[in-house]
């Protein structure tokens, strides 16, 4: 199984773990999920997890960012003309649709209106969790 992860899914993950968000970064720690990110999905995550505000030590944002990247599936995905509320996050959806992945993960479904998903399925952390189990 593929999907693309919101950066706020990320976070999420590092700053509260026993969580869902943490169970998600879990399935892709131990291989049994895969990312698909590109440039510039990586760089986000490495920007927005050395932000002073959260406290996390440089050496494990490297270590965790290294391993996303050497792990994941890398992506070239084209731009699309995207209408969201936040254009930023137009890479989540160009990334997961390019890439064929199953699900993009976050934590906030009404940054992704249905009509802007191009064929995407965006899914919390928690539907994402029940999606994989019925899967398995």
């Amino acid at each position: 199984m593929k999907i693309v992860l919101d950066t706020s899914v990320l976070v999420s993950a590092v700053l509260r773990s026993p969580s869902l968000p943490a169970q998600v970064l879990d399935l892709i720690l131990a291989r049994q999920t895969k990312l698909a990110l590109d440039e510039r999905i990586f760089a986000e995550y490495c920007e927005v997890l050395s932000r002073p505000e959260f406290g996390f030590p440089a050496i494990a944002v490297r270590e965790l960012v290294d391993f996303l990247w050497r792990s994941s599936e890398r992506i070239g995905a084209p731009r699309v003309s995207l209408r969201l509320p936040d254009p930023s996050d137009a890479m989540f959806i160009e990334v997961a649709a390019y890439s064929l992945a199953d699900a993009l993960v976050t934590g906030n479904r009404r940054h992704f209106p249905a009509e802007q998903r191009l064929g995407v399925r965006v899914l919390t952390p928690r539907e994402f969790l029940e999606f994989w189990a019925a899967r398995r």
